[in-house]
């Protein structure tokens, strides 16, 4: 007997490939009018969650390499959202904090969020339970 492989849409890691893709596209024109590109739209949301974050900090946060998130981090700055400054407790490391301009941006995103709710259609209890089926798999591709 020989064995075949699954037909692609049996194929998990297509499923999430192609949900992800979607939900770019989705975001895409939302964040467009905030003048963020998604990769910036996830540093901010850390960001609006816990000030004073190191470079370092929020890269682990993000799951992504200090590499990638500095030039995001640069943007950002560059268009008035946040500043970096020495961390007073290491001189080597800078922290970052928001500027009012980036403060106030979290209650024009607010809209985003909202919006890719209900684009979705979840109910309360599946958004909970594919939160928590997704978390689940991270962990599982973590070990």
């Amino acid at each position: 007997m020989v064995k075949t492989t699954p037909p692609l849409d049996l194929h998990l890691c297509f499923q999430l490939y192609t949900t992800s893709l979607k939900m770019t596209q989705l975001y895409k024109p939302l964040l467009e009018k905030l003048r963020l590109t998604y990769p910036q739209y996830l540093v901010m949301v850390v960001l609006w969650e816990q000030q004073g974050l190191g470079i370092k900090d929020l890269a682990e946060k993000l799951h992504q390499d200090s590499g990638s998130i500095t030039p995001l981090v640069k943007r950002l700055e560059l268009e008035g959202y946040l500043v970096r400054q020495r961390d007073p407790m290491d001189e080597r490391s800078l922290v970052l904090s928001l500027t009012p301009a980036g403060k106030a941006l979290q209650e024009k995103a607010y809209g985003v969020s909202q919006t890719v709710q209900m684009t979705c259609g979840l109910e309360h209890e599946q958004f909970t339970a594919l939160m928590q089926g997704l978390e689940y798999l991270q962990t599982r591709l973590s070990n």
